[in-house]
């Protein structure tokens, strides 16, 4: 497994992200992510990168090497490019939308990413895709929220920055981990020698 994240943990992580409490403020996320998965399987293999995946560094990652991609970029720019050379690889990509200002966990759903619906980082994506005339070469699934981000009352300007909750960041997280273990499980299916005989047979 290979993780990237170029941020510090901040108090701010707290409250939705597995690696951030009190003790690890100030460590570098994917170091102190590494640190704790590895308290869960202290034989897992994992990779920690603290970088942006953007235009400079893109040439670094050999997506080619990976069965699966998470997408979870905030950045516009940057995830249209990931998704753009993702999707030209043999890798599954699957995609998290926006999770900010979003409270209702009834309204997370999953679809291909051009069926999404409700969701303004889906739509800047098709837009942009159109506007430069460049298309993702495969289908790939998005886990996204059709709820309504809540607004700031009228006249209001909000000058903060958007805030997610645990539970809604925990479902798109926990989902798209879903997704990854429903394809390896149909995957290893298909494989399987059994499922390529009649039911009964010998």
């Amino acid at each position: 497994m290979t993780i990237v994240d170029f941020d510090r943990v901040a108090d701010t992580n707290i409250n939705r992200q597995l690696m951030a409490t009190t003790l690890t403020i100030g460590q570098v996320k994917v170091e102190a992510l590494k640190e704790r998965l590895l308290t869960i399987n202290p034989e897992a293999e994992i990779t920690a990168l603290q970088k942006i995946f953007n235009e400079e560094t893109a040439d670094e990652f050999d997506l080619d090497s990976y069965d699966y991609i998470i997408d979870a970029i905030d950045s516009l720019k940057d995830k249209a490019l990931l998704i753009l050379m993702a999707c030209q690889t043999n890798a599954k990509l699957f995609s998290s939308m926006g999770a900010a200002l979003k409270m209702d966990p009834t309204r997370i759903r999953v679809t291909e990413f051009w069926k999404v619906q409700g969701d303004p980082l889906a739509r800047a994506l098709r837009n942009r895709f159109k506007r430069d005339k460049q298309f993702p070469a495969k289908k790939f699934q998005c886990v996204y929220s059709d709820e309504a981000p809540s607004d700031s009352p009228k006249g209001e300007r909000r000058e903060r920055t958007n805030g997610s909750l645990v539970h809604i960041t925990a479902i798109f997280g926990f989902t798209l981990g879903g997704l990854i273990l429903e394809d390896v499980t149909a995957s290893s299916r298909a494989s399987s020698p059994d499922s390529r005989s009649p039911q009964g047979s010998e």
